[in-house]
């Protein structure tokens, strides 16, 4: 079974175990993988703050109508599994907790302050688009990190639409490019198709990077992929692909890492189980 496949079944039977009846991506007509209301989708209802920060976003993740259901409302969204993640440390004021889990920190740390989801960083005021990330942990401002970034990945991974590469506009900016000489070569290679990479998308991960370079420095800011795994080829491929793109951004001294949800899952399961039963529950009973 291909790896999409394998999560969109995993995730329309979860649905299904909760008795919820799904909807397609037109309402009655598409393949039923949306649930006719977003909470019904989310381990607890969306906070208005944060559904703000979607609806600023440029993915219209949760731009829906009567017709057509919204992107979070797909139970394999990678916004709702990122919600369902990171919106309840928000909620009970225990960000540093999740940031610790994620290994951007050591535990008991206090910097951590904020959760934006779908937060912009600008490369170049000539640019239409800046690029959103997908979930960021804003640090006090006598951190050394200001910005914890996460990109989060989960069956979008795994679809066979091919990537795009850098446009020639990004490897001509002047200075950016200085101290990250070994990203700027690959950058190359991937313009203006990405003919490299199968399942990660490195140029998008590449803007992220320029995104909070440009507004912390090299040295302001930690980055993760975090990503949902799989068994088989197109699981090993994507790890493997993860690999060489870390590879040479840390060749750069970007502060990145990977970790995968089941990773990050199986730890607060460890971790928070016997404080946070119901959250852990809920996590560990969708999505490992």
């Amino acid at each position: 079974m291909k790896a999409y496949e394998y999560i969109l079944i995993k995730q329309i039977q979860w649905a299904l175990n909760r008795s919820i009846n799904l909807i397609g991506s037109r309402g009655k007509r598409g393949r039923p993988a949306y649930t006719p209301e977003l909470d019904q989708n989310l381990f607890e209802p969306l906070d208005p703050v944060i559904k703000k920060n979607f609806e600023s976003g440029d993915g219209g993740e949760i731009n829906g109508s009567p017709n057509r259901p919204a992107k979070i409302q797909a139970v394999h969204s990678s916004s709702a599994l990122g919600v369902n993640i990171f919106q309840y440390w928000q909620k009970i004021g225990q960000i540093p907790k999740i940031a610790a889990s994620c290994g951007f920190c050591r535990r008991g740390n206090k910097i951590s302050e904020k959760i934006v989801f779908e937060d912009k960083y600008p490369i170049d005021k000539r640019f239409r688009y800046h690029p959103n990330i997908d979930v960021v942990i804003y640090n006090s401002d006598s951190a050394k990190y200001k910005r914890f970034a996460i990109e989060c990945k989960f069956s979008e991974a795994y679809t066979s639409q091919r990537n795009h590469g850098l446009k020639e506009k990004y490897l001509d900016l002047e200075g950016i490019w200085n101290d990250i000489p070994n990203l700027h070569y690959l950058s190359g290679d991937l313009s203006p198709d990405d003919n490299i990479f199968k399942y990660l998308h490195p140029a998008q991960l590449i803007k992220h990077i320029l995104g909070l370079k440009k507004a912390f420095g090299k040295t302001g800011f930690r980055f993760l992929y975090l990503w949902y795994d799989v068994w088989g080829e197109e699981g090993s491929i994507h790890k493997k692909e993860i690999d060489r793109f870390i590879k040479v951004a840390r060749s750069d001294d970007v502060k990145i890492h990977v970790l995968s949800y089941q990773d990050l899952i199986a730890r607060l399961s460890a971790e928070c189980r016997s404080d946070h039963e119901k959250y852990v529950k809920y996590i560990t009973g969708r999505y490992l």
